[in-house]
């Protein structure tokens, strides 16, 4: 059996994880009455230089290519045929000069042994394959538009594609919901990528120190997950942010790039995740740099913390995931108002949004072969047009063998706090002195990537989260690397 692995170390992933994909995929496609004779097709990503350079950046594979065929290299094709379950690879005939720079060029059949499909053969032979081979009556192409991103799915094109029937409605909707629902094996690798990150999270909460640089946070979690798990690449662009920066939802991009020192009484958000055959993780811990909370950094830390157990506990088969961000959002107003930030009834405040005024993201988000994964948005369930809920990543009935992230956060963002202190109908539940004092605060969120079970939740990060477990981590750490 063929797997993917980088090393010793590593998870090994078995590469008939995409067979299983495959048949999951076919029977949902009969079920729809697919057509007699004819074949899925799906066009692997384009191998792209960066630029005018001849720089080779490393290639990721398209998410619904790897999820049925697990390839490694770009310009590859994959079908298959749907009521005999025979699957294809089609390979690039390369030139010669490939193997002065990247080594050897393989022939079809070592394709064909290694990711365990019936057949493989280079890409130029596809239309004489499904012409005089197989005489396909109908080719069913990829094309759909992610509720979410907004983005669209990379449609098979091929010299000669004009001469087939095609029907690009179908396919798009059934493998969506094939990814929704993992695999016992892709819950085993999503559970190694979470066992990893979780240890890098918890180095770095070890070995933070005031006066060390945003980027050095991100340059251990780097190694950790790397020199640890094999984990080559981040599932995102991390996001190390202290102090102010922590109220910046999207902090560490190009233009803020994890460039700040991280000052002693401050706050930090660190969100980073990893991936591993493309799988990925997406955790977040909130923390002081110098290892001890201040009275009001506890305030604001346990309310969030409040709202993820309060959740979590609630959270099994049969829950809307939309009433899940709402129970979030009105424990954050019920904690804020305990603790003098908020005013009047929390009936009131949850009516007119309150809650989107400190968390103007959604609760959370499906995830997969992406960090924010396909399918939480399915034709016939809308998005809710109302603050903080037009964010939210899914509007679906919680299910066994989804895979979601529970995030809740309160950030204190001028740019939302400002216009609701002069706004009559936000300002009469609003501590406004008393929010002021957290104007330089930041924020905080925490986050876990769980599993949904027969009966409730497999919570497969394993970082310190209370108050106590973190200042107790980060005291260890101060012995254990002085």
């Amino acid at each position: 059996m063929s797997h993917f692995c980088i090393g010793k170390h590593s998870h090994k992933v078995p590469l008939q994880m995409h067979a299983v994909h495959r048949k999951k995929l076919v029977e949902k496609l009969i079920g729809a009455n697919a057509a007699s004779n004819s074949v899925v097709l799906i066009q692997g990503g384009k191998f792209k230089n960066r630029y005018s350079s001849d720089n080779e950046p490393i290639f990721r594979q398209e998410p619904y290519f790897q999820y049925l065929f697990g390839v490694k290299e770009p310009d590859f094709f994959g079908m298959i045929d749907i009521h005999n379950n025979k699957s294809y690879l089609f390979i690039p005939r390369l030139p010669e000069s490939y193997a002065w720079w990247m080594g050897k060029i393989l022939p079809p059949s070592h394709f064909k042994e290694l990711y365990e499909v019936d057949e493989a053969r280079y890409v130029d032979e596809l239309e004489k394959v499904l012409a005089e081979e197989l005489k396909v009556s109908l080719i069913y192409t990829l094309k759909g538009k992610d509720a979410d991103s907004g983005n669209w799915s990379k449609e098979a094109k091929f010299p000669g594609i004009e001469k087939f029937t095609i029907n690009n409605t179908l396919l798009f909707p059934h493998i969506v919901e094939c990814r929704v629902f993992k695999t016992e094996e892709e819950l085993k690798l999503l559970r190694y990528v979470n066992k990893i990150t979780s240890e890098a999270h918890t180095m770095v909460m070890k070995k933070t120190r005031p006066n060390m640089g945003e980027h050095q946070a991100e340059a251990i979690f780097r190694y950790e997950t790397y020199y640890q798990g094999g984990c080559r690449n981040m599932a995102y662009t991390c996001i190390c942010a202290s102090g102010e920066n922590g109220s910046v939802l999207h902090y560490g991009h190009a233009a803020a790039p994890n460039s700040k020192e991280l000052k002693d009484g401050e706050m930090v958000v660190f969100d980073m995740g990893t991936e591993y055959h493309c799988y990925v993780s997406d955790i977040t811990r909130s923390f002081p740099v110098n290892g001890k909370f201040t009275a009001d950094q506890k305030i604001i830390y346990e309310t969030v913390l409040a709202a993820q157990e309060t959740v979590m506990k609630t959270m099994k088969p049969g829950v809307s995931w939309p009433d899940m961000h709402r129970l979030a959002n009105r424990v954050i107003c019920e904690e804020l108002k305990k603790h003098g930030l908020l005013k009047g009834e929390v009936d009131d405040m949850m009516k007119n949004h309150i809650g989107a005024l400190f968390m103007p993201h959604g609760l959370g988000h499906f995830m997969g072969i992406e960090t924010h994964d396909c399918g939480g948005y399915p034709e016939g369930i809308e998005k809710i047009q109302e603050p903080g809920l037009r964010s939210l990543r899914s509007g679906r009935i919680l299910q066994p063998n989804m895979v979601i992230t529970v995030e809740p956060g309160i950030y204190f963002i001028e740019a939302i706090l400002e216009p609701a202190f002069k706004d009559s109908s936000k300002n009469q539940f609003l501590n406004v002195e008393r929010i002021k004092e957290f104007m330089n605060f930041g924020g905080v969120r925490i986050e876990d990537d769980v599993i949904i079970t027969q009966h409730g939740i497999e919570n497969m990060t394993s970082v310190p989260r209370s108050v106590a477990e973190i200042e107790k981590v980060m005291a260890e750490g101060r012995k254990e690397f002085p």
